[in-house]
Parts: structure tokens; C-alpha cells; sequence
């Protein structure tokens, strides 16, 4: 287990968990999320392939509508 950081709080994820695994844990769809990792955006084409590490800093932005 590493600890990660999501929007400000500490969690605890499985080593070797993916962006696309954070947000499965999370329930949220990758469609209609913005994920900060670190300061960098995220494209929507690499969550899989990147795995999260120990003290990374995640921002989710989610996407609202209205009018």
C-alpha cells in the first residue's frame, strides 16, 4: 500500500495502482474528469498506463453543466 493525495487528503491505494484504477476506486468516469497528477494534466489516452507512486498528488476536476 502507498499513500497518495486526491484533492487535498491522504489515501491508500494498492502499489502499482493506475490513474484509470483511482478513479474505478473512486466510482468516476474518466469521460468527465479532469485528472491533475503532480501539476500535469493527465490525457485521457495514458490513464491506464500510468501507475500511481508513493506522495503523488492527484487533483480531480469533474465537469459541470448547467445554464
Amino acid at each position: 500500500m502507498i499513500d497518495i493525495h486526491v484533492n487535498g487528503k491522504t489515501r491508500r491505494v494498492e502499489a502499482g495502482t493506475s490513474v484509470a484504477g483511482l478513479l474505478r476506486e473512486l466510482d468516476l468516469d474518466g469521460r468527465t474528469v479532469v485528472v491533475e497528477l503532480n501539476r500535469q494534466i493527465v490525457r485521457r489516452t495514458e490513464i491506464d498506463s500510468i501507475a500511481l507512486e508513493k506522495g503523488d498528488r492527484i487533483e480531480l476536476v469533474h465537469f459541470v453543466g448547467g445554464g
